[in-house]
């Protein structure tokens, strides 16, 4: 059972493919019947954890680790948000690349196989299971990003790659070493075997896997591919890129937090700081945004920050956790929920006017009232307004935050109790951002009028199928259902969640008192006045008479290209440098003729003889010359002498015993019969063909002449040191693949 929803989608992305090939619209239907039936399968998963029990699927032996699943609640409850989410995007799919897309068959292949790995990552049991569907999930949703294969694209696709491939090798290098320090890469051990471990190794280890996770999470500072990827990817395919691929990362933090470093200060205290710059850098890059996706991207990024603050608060705390742990793994649920209706209101608009700038996109949303319901469904809940799931969820964080303060103080760490006080500060501000910059995204697509193109956006007759509005109504309609009366919708699946974060004992929360509502309205207020006072004044300027948004964030401040790739470049320039220290041309030119020139005029200066070119020409360049070759020649003799000494032997000692064993004649049957077979044919070919110019046959003399060369080749090659240290090298191969795919 745990392992059909992995495997299923692969097998079905191969289905789907061929499909294609044949009938797209079948192809396109496939898809979503083999989304839906996922969605079933992951159901019923859900319906099997309720029930309270642990399942868990081993497959030993696979690349020596071997792969294990696991299912409990938290598990079972995100392998459902990926059916659902899957489902969702496959509907809006079919009518968002009938329009004008190619590559349609690839697109769906690699759709539905990044299915199978991310619920593949939501159900492993141990973190190597963890890295293999996380690897295989990176480079598959990679063709999401370079889909429409323009230069910008294919660069974002590049930057994406390249940060994925970076973290996963660091993460590589992280899981080896905890595996050498604790013994165990299982999850549910890593907390008793960190007990044993080195302190120190345990702390390189955690951060290197922090790295991975954190890079596809879109933490700080490995956060760059999120505003870059995102507005040239699909629209379905980047809610599933902020939505639920981000979910991948943060549950691989959450392990790290929860497991190997539950309750662990310091460990905490890093994921922390990350997770509050994180939070705030991604809201201010939100608000100078001018392009619809790269807004909600910039927003991924800030709502990820809120949820590793939690993560942190909720290891921190202990025993105490429950708020905060309960306000984590709520807000992951509803963050994915969000930007499931964001990107495909986002979709949407691009399908009909393939256009992102908001200058371009100002008034498509007027008089489109399911595309206005669903965007204020999204945006209602991103900003944490009452009654709408998100404000549960951030309530929940923001108490988590105001205990760890408390707690701090306790124990007696007066000063971390202040930097807490000073981090709910940026959590209620950065929460204000958030509203600022999706009232900026709303006001400009629903409210404002577009000056040159409003008649002709209100009169596009036809904007969204059937089909589109389905999936868009299904996906909207969960936020105020499950806000209304958490205490019976949000409580239950938190209930259910809990084991992920070792939650604490749970009181209630009176999510409408009077204290809970005034961290809302602060937000709130802060979100209205920034937009009011900083972006309708500093960000919307009047050029010909009409309102346009600049986008006023500056490009020295991007990060990527100021700081990562100079950093790169610096990195393989550096290493080309060192390896061709080795090149004999490189050192001549660089070292020795320079060295040469310094002898030269030491040595006019100092002797007065003006015989430069004679002293270059007769004593330094010979000197230098013979020097390299002298090094060369070493290791040249040194690679051969054993051979020549075995050749001697074979040609004194062992002369008696080589000839004695030496057949007396030259060639053997099969020479003599290959060659006379070939005389035959040849005669015949003379005689017919080639009557007028016979060709010339002696195939049995130069069959048996190379037949003999190569025995006594091989006589001499298998009396040398290089053939005795041929042979054991390839037994070495031979035996490390035993070791590594028989043995393991």
């Amino acid at each position: 059972m745990l392992v059909i929803p992995v495997l299923f989608p692969m097998v079905a992305a191969v289905l789907s493919y061929l499909a294609g090939r044949r009938n797209k619209d079948r192809r396109d239907n496939l898809v979503i019947l083999f989304c839906l039936l996922e969605l079933a399968l992951t159901a019923l998963l859900l319906v099997l954890a309720i029930g309270g029990r642990t399942y868990v699927t081993v497959i030993p032996g696979f690349c020596g680790f071997g792969l294990s699943f696991r299912l409990d609640g938290f598990r079972a409850m995100y392998a459902l948000i990926g059916g659902v989410m899957w489902s969702m995007t496959s509907m809006l799919s079919k009518e968002y690349f009938s329009r004008h897309y190619h590559n349609r068959n690839r697109y769906y292949f690699f759709f539905l196989f990044t299915l199978g790995a991310t619920v593949g990552v939501f159900l492993s049991a141990d973190l190597y299971t963890t890295f293999i569907f996380f690897e295989i999930m990176s480079f598959t949703s990679y063709t999401w990003v370079a889909h429409d294969e323009t230069v910008l694209a294919m660069r974002s696709a590049e930057t994406y790659l390249a940060v994925a491939i970076i973290g996963g090798m660091v993460m590589l290098f992280g899981l080896f070493l905890l595996k050498l320090n604790t013994g165990t890469l299982v999850i549910s051990e890593l907390y008793e075997a960190a007990k044993a471990a080195d302190a120190r190794s345990l702390y390189v280890s955690g951060i290197c896997i922090l790295i991975g996770f954190g890079a596809k999470a879109g933490m700080f500072p490995m956060h760059i591919w999120l505003p870059k990827a995102h507005p040239v990817a699909p629209a379905p395919a980047s809610a599933l890129l902020s939505g639920i691929l981000t979910k991948t990362g943060i549950y691989g933090v959450l392990v790290l937090c929860c497991e190997l470093f539950r309750g662990d200060m310091v460990f905490s205290n890093l994921v922390l700081t990350l997770g509050v710059i994180t939070m705030f850098g991604g809201a201010l890059l939100g608000v100078f945004s001018v392009n619809l996706k790269r807004t909600l991207a910039c927003s991924s990024m800030s709502q990820i920050g809120f949820i590793l603050v939690g993560i942190a608060c909720s290891s921190v705390l202990g025993e105490h956790n429950a708020l905060a742990a309960r306000g984590t793994v709520l807000y992951m649920l509803n963050h994915s929920l969000f930007k499931l209706i964001l990107f495909m209101s986002a979709g949407v608009v691009y399908m009909n006017l393939h256009k992102l700038n908001l200058n371009d996109v100002r008034g498509f949303g007027r008089r489109r009232p399911l595309l206005h319901f669903a965007f204020l469904m999204g945006m209602f809940g991103l900003m944490g307004i009452p009654f709408f799931s998100g404000y549960v969820s951030k309530t929940l964080v923001h108490e988590g935050i105001v205990e760890m303060a408390e707690h701090m103080g306790e124990i007696g760490f007066h000063g971390l109790a202040m930097m807490d006080t000073v981090i709910e500060w940026i959590f209620l501000i950065s929460g204000g951002l958030t509203g600022a910059y999706m009232l900026k995204l709303y006001i400009c697509i629903f409210w404002e009028k577009h000056p040159e193109y409003q008649v002709a956006y209100d009169e596009i007759p036809f904007y969204m199928n059937g089909l589109s509005r389905l999936a868009l109504f299904l996906s909207a309609i969960l936020v105020p259902i499950l806000g209304i009366r958490p205490t019976l919708t949000m409580d239950p699946i938190a209930d259910l969640m809990a084991g992920a974060t070792h939650q604490g004992h749970f009181h209630g929360v009176d999510y409408f008192s009077l204290t809970n509502l005034k961290g809302a309205a602060i937000s709130i207020t802060i979100g209205i006045v920034v937009y009011l006072a900083v972006i309708r004044p500093l960000l919307i300027r009047k050029e010909n008479g009409k309102s346009v948004y600049i986008d006023a964030w500056p490009t020295r401040l991007d990060m990527e290209d100021r700081l990562y790739r100079p950093a790169i470049e610096a990195m393989l320039t550096f290493g080309s440098s060192i390896a061709r220290i080795a090149d004999p041309a490189f050192l001549e030119t660089k070292l020795y003729a320079p060295l040469i020139r310094c002898l030269t005029s030491a040595g006019e200066a100092v002797a007065g003889l003006g015989a430069g070119e004679i002293l270059e020409d007769r004593v330094y360049a010979p000197l230098i010359r013979g020097i390299t070759f002298i090094g060369f020649a070493i290791s040249k003799v040194v690679s051969r002498v054993t051979d020549a000494i075995a050749v001697i032997l074979t040609r004194t000692i062992f002369r008696s015993h080589i000839e004695k064993s030496a057949e007396p004649h030259v060639g053997n049957s099969l020479v003599y019969a290959t060659g006379h077979a070939a005389d035959t044919a040849m005669e015949g070919l003379n005689r017919t063909i080639f009557r007028s110019h016979p060709r010339d046959h002696h195939a049995v003399g130069r069959l048996a002449g190379r037949w003999q060369v190569m025995k006594e080749g091989r006589q001499t090659l298998t009396h040398t040191m290089s053939y005795a240290l041929l042979m054991f090298g390839i037994g070495l191969v031979a035996t490390l693949i035993y070791l590594i795919f028989i043995k393991g």
